[in-house]
């Protein structure tokens, strides 16, 4: 096991950056936002990072009292890791840094996918109250089987994970990069409903108005649709075997398809 590098600086930002400066451990931090998880959670949100390397800022982070390690009881007993009060008071701090750096350029590979908590935190940390405007609802999103609670009202926003009593609009995405194109690509919901990626019901207006309020300062390429693949050819043909009235298929096949 490597050993844990210490700023030698009595500043207060040294002495954070001792307990959360080691790489990923932020970002750990981030998955435990809307409460806790399993560890196959963890790295279900986290698949860029090797599960030794979870597992040592995870002792990290509960050695320095950030994190809490605690098991639940029946009917499904399992270990799960949860932010501490000193954990939570990291929030802000994390909104501060994702304002922040969603102004740096996107990574040019563009191969990783935002997990659903960091998709969600980033709603958090880019909600607009300027274009929010008037806005007031109650919405429920299903996110890849996740659910979260959205509040606007006042210019201001709640999200969490759970369910609203009475919501007066739903989303659901099967995947998170379907809710990123809606707010951070400008894809129309209508499109997304279309092709199946998106369900919606109840007031779809104020939903759109919703989905407006969360501006990026560096955009998401916005969706391209694949389109028909390119026809296939079917290579020399023998005019001994073969009528040149022959009839060939249509090898244009739409390539669009249609998720559950």
């Amino acid at each position: 096991m490597s050993k844990k590098r210490l700023f030698d600086d009595p500043c207060g930002i040294a002495r954070a950056l001792n307990a959360v400066g080691e790489r990923w451990a932020l970002l750990v931090v981030r998955e435990l936002v809307f409460g806790p998880k399993r560890y196959s959670d963890l790295h279900r949100g986290l698949p860029q990072m090797s599960q030794n390397v979870l597992a040592q800022r995870l002792r990290e982070l509960e050695a320095d009292g950030l994190v809490r390690r605690r098991r639940l009881g029946p009917p499904a007993p399992a270990a799960v890791y949860e932010l501490t009060e000193r954990g939570q008071e990291l929030e802000p701090v994390l909104r501060a840094l994702a304002h922040w750096g969603s102004r740096a350029p996107l990574p040019e590979d563009g191969a990783a996918e935002l997990s659903v908590d960091a998709l969600l935190f980033a709603l958090r940390a880019t909600f607009d109250p300027a274009l929010a405007g008037e806005l007031s609802l109650r919405c429920q999103l299903d996110v890849a089987g996740d659910r979260f609670r959205i509040t606007v009202a006042g210019g201001r926003l709640e999200l969490d994970r759970g369910e609203h009593a009475e919501p007066e609009a739903w989303l659901t995405a099967a995947e998170a990069a379907t809710l990123r194109d809606l707010v951070f690509a400008g894809a129309a919901l209508h499109d997304a409903v279309e092709r199946a990626d998106a369900e919606v019901a109840g007031d779809t207006a104020r939903l759109a108005a919703l989905l407006r309020c969360f501006p990026a300062a560096v955009r998401y390429p916005a969706p391209q649709d694949p389109g028909p693949p390119d026809p296939v050819s079917p290579g020399p043909v023998s005019p001994s075997t073969e009528s040149p009235n022959a009839e060939h298929p249509d090898p244009a096949v739409s390539a669009r398809s249609r998720r559950g």
